[in-house]
């Protein structure tokens, strides 16, 4: 509440109260006129910082999402203001002359501007020495009408989110071509002008240039905050990033030192179970059925082996252990032919 009150006290040391004459008035202006004196319309400075407010808090979110506003104050009170204030914050401004098509085409627009850069850069180069004092002469000419017109918005890339219009009736002209385009408007509006032709009117006094003054300036330092609070967020998301890739990058030091690690253990352990794998070759001896004490081995205690084998005394055979002895034994049967 102190807040409001102190910038009421300034809007009003600033002259913003004061409109115009009755017999100038706009009907449509009634909600924000405060009372009549001495046939001047005084505007209800509560309305005022109503809407200045509003328009401050939309201006700033637009410029916290990285959008452009258009500063437009082509009054001869309003220009070196609005210029100053524009520059403050980065922003496009016009204040000199605004040429039809200006929002509606601006790529002829955006031509010219080229032109006048590339007019810059002959300067800087050195193109100018090889080029003859007429020549010379008439491109400076044409740098300096263009830059007189089109250096407020040199930098301008593509058309503004938002036009801030410094008496909305001198610049009907650029109000209608944003309209046109859907482009968001803030104005400042006196009592002989429409304020339903704007998105956010301020109510002020747009004559003196005070009250121009302090409205553009509250206007810019909210623009300001808007940048810095786009800034800070940017920085935050850069450090958070850092902080990720770190962790990431910890937490993949760490894991190759445990496979590492692991790798290591497992390969000890192998070489263990390789010297018990050897101790059991060792005991081969003792395997059943190992060596000569084997069942059925050696082949002198295996049935049926070697003398002792039965069968020894085969019928009709020699006899195993009586074999015949050759040429001995009685008649062979058959001897006597």
């Amino acid at each position: 509440m102190e807040n409001n009150t102190s910038l009421q006290q300034q809007l009003l040391e600033a002259g913003v109260h004061f409109g115009h004459l009755k017999k100038k008035w706009n009907p449509k202006m009634l909600p924000y006129i405060f009372a009549e004196k001495k046939g001047i319309h005084i505007i209800d400075l509560n309305k005022t910082v109503e809407g200045l407010q509003e328009a401050a808090a939309a201006l700033k979110s637009i410029a916290k999402s990285g959008k452009k506003i258009m500063f437009v104050a082509t009054k001869k009170q309003a220009k070196e203001i609005v210029a100053e204030a524009a520059k403050r914050v980065n922003m496009p401004f016009v204040t000199e002359r605004w040429l039809g098509g200006m929002l509606t085409n601006f790529a002829t627009i955006r031509k010219s501007v080229k032109k006048m850069q590339s007019i810059e850069k002959m300067l800087t180069d050195g193109t100018f020495d090889s080029i003859t004092k007429k020549e010379r002469l008439t491109l400076t000419r044409d740098k300096d009408k263009m830059e007189k017109v089109l250096g407020g918005i040199s930098q301008l890339a593509r058309v503004p989110a938002a036009l801030f219009l410094v008496d909305i009736s001198h610049e009907h002209i650029a109000l209608a071509e944003a309209r046109r385009l859907g482009i968001s408007t803030f104005g400042m509006v006196d009592t002989n002008s429409d304020p339903t032709k704007v998105d956010f009117a301020v109510p002020a006094n747009d004559d003196a240039t005070k009250s121009i003054a302090i409205i553009t300036n509250y206007i810019a330092a909210a623009i300001a905050e808007g940048l810095a609070e786009r800034a800070n967020e940017k920085t935050d998301d850069v450090v958070e990033e850092e902080e990720d890739d770190n962790k990431s990058l910890k937490f993949e030091l760490e894991g190759g030192e445990d496979r590492e690690r692991g790798r290591r253990q497992g390969g000890g352990g192998r070489g263990q179970g390789g010297q018990n794998a050897g101790g059991r070759g060792q005991g081969g001896g003792n395997r059943p059925g190992g060596g000569g004490n084997r069942p059925g081995g050696g082949g002198g205690n295996r049935p049926g082996g070697g003398g002792n084998r039965p069968g020894g005394n085969r019928p009709g055979g020699g006899g195993g252990g009586q074999r015949r002895p050759a040429g001995s034994g009685g008649p062979k049967p058959g001897g006597n032919r």
